[in-house]
């Protein structure tokens, strides 16, 4: 425990380091759909893989931009038409991704123990530093189920899977490899080139 927060030590390592795994597992999933996949709604009322990262993008941005100095839900984000279908290429989506990642990554790069316990604000409400981290992560967590789950449903046997396949849990339990922090993501990582 950190005498400054009483939160572990390694707090800020752990959320860092996930949220980096669930980036990379949404990207493996991605990774292995065309771009009429990755455009494709499951039904008539679903949202796409596509709709799904404007979204997570569009969160991470208004959110993590000034960050410890400014309310999460900033004024020119337009949250409804995330959700709106588009005429947009993978390229453009991918980019548009990647800079809500690079703005949430260097907006949590520099925290330190002491800030966690400081107030930030969401549409007008405080939450702790740590407790919005959290909601964050829960938030991300959701939407990368929702893609890696759409991505197999489109993909069916052609499926690579992400974690362990059916029918291996016994072969990986005799040597749990995954289950080291880290671990994970430098798999996902390798399989993706």
């Amino acid at each position: 425990m950190s005498e400054a927060t009483g939160l572990h030590a390694d707090y800020l390592v752990d959320i860092r380091r996930t949220y980096r795994n669930y980036r990379k597992l949404a990207e493996s999933a991605i990774a292995q759909l065309t771009d009429e996949q990755f455009l494709a709604p499951l039904g008539a009322d679903d949202n796409s893989i596509a709709i799904i990262m404007q979204h997570v993008a569009g969160n991470l941005q208004s959110r993590f931009r000034d960050f410890l100095t400014s309310d999460g839900e900033k004024p020119w984000r337009k949250r409804e038409s995330e959700f709106e279908r588009r005429s947009i290429t993978k390229a453009e989506l991918l980019d548009n991704w990647s800079a809500g990642w690079t703005i949430l990554l260097d907006a949590i790069g520099p925290l330190t123990d002491a800030q966690l316990h400081g107030t930030v604000m969401l549409r007008g409400q405080p939450f702790l530093v740590h407790e919005a981290l959290l909601r964050s992560l829960a938030h991300v967590a959701y939407h990368t189920g929702q893609i890696v789950y759409i991505a197999k449903s489109i993909r069916g046997t052609e499926w690579r899977y992400l974690s362990i396949p059916p029918g291996q849990s016994d072969a990986y339990n005799q040597n749990p490899a995954l289950d080291r922090a880290g671990a994970h993501s430098t798999t996902l990582s390798s399989e993706r080139k």
